[in-house]
């Protein structure tokens, strides 16, 4: 298990994260720790979740997992994002070892109030994709850059991503880090978010098919 560091800040390019503190986290599959991490321009707060041995040069178990108060706290079923980190939390326990880095990039950048503004536009029938050019942001504002340090910290260099989207990928071999293996997160499809994760993947890239017919 990895011991708990000292205060000290990392450093990456413009977005300065620095280590706060670790605390144990017991959930129904296994006891992680939480580590928490702060943004020290934005003032913003970043957790990652590991459990393990993470730090010895191996190949790890990962997710990137953008924060979704309304799937991962509030039970929505208009998206998959509760249950996918459920999901990555109980595979990870499952493998004894890995880690979920959990990034305050609400609705997919655009924040917790925008998104329930696009919902509205939504239930008008936009797709998730229209809501948010109406209002007018971009598809997807999400960035990776800044978390290089969050993966220097624990020694990360390989992983084995649980994600659809390429996007994280190509995300993070732009960072160093290799990924050896894509593994597809394909839960909790319902007549509630059916349309929602289709525009995904039609618009936005995210790849929806079963693991073997895909070229990762």
């Amino acid at each position: 298990m990895l011991s708990s560091p000292h205060v000290q800040p990392v450093l990456s390019g413009e977005y300065p994260l620095e280590y706060v503190t670790t605390c144990d986290l017991p959930t129904p599959w296994a006891t992680f720790q939480l580590h928490a991490f702060v943004d020290q321009i934005s003032g913003k707060e970043h957790l990652a979740m590991t459990l393990g041995a993470i730090d010895d040069g191996g190949v790890v178990l990962a997710r990137l997992h953008s924060e979704c108060l309304t799937g991962d706290a509030l039970f929505s079923q208009r998206c998959d994002c509760g249950a996918q980190l459920e999901a990555s939390l109980q595979k990870i326990a499952a493998e004894g070892r890995g880690v979920v880095f959990y990034l305050r990039q609400e609705g997919r950048g655009i924040g917790l109030i925008n998104k329930l503004h696009a919902y509205r536009l939504q239930d008008a029938g936009a797709d998730t994709v229209e809501a948010n050019r109406r209002l007018g942001f971009a598809d997807d504002l999400r960035t990776y850059d800044g978390f290089r340090s969050m993966f220097s910290h624990f020694g990360i260099r390989k992983v084995r991503l649980m994600t659809n989207n390429p996007r994280k990928v190509a995300a993070l071999e732009k960072l160093g880090i290799e990924v050896v293996e894509r593994m597809a997160l394909l839960v909790n499809r319902n007549p509630h978010n059916d349309h929602y994760l289709n525009t995904k993947a039609s618009k936005l890239g995210h790849l929806m098919a079963a693991p073997d017919t895909e070229n990762f």
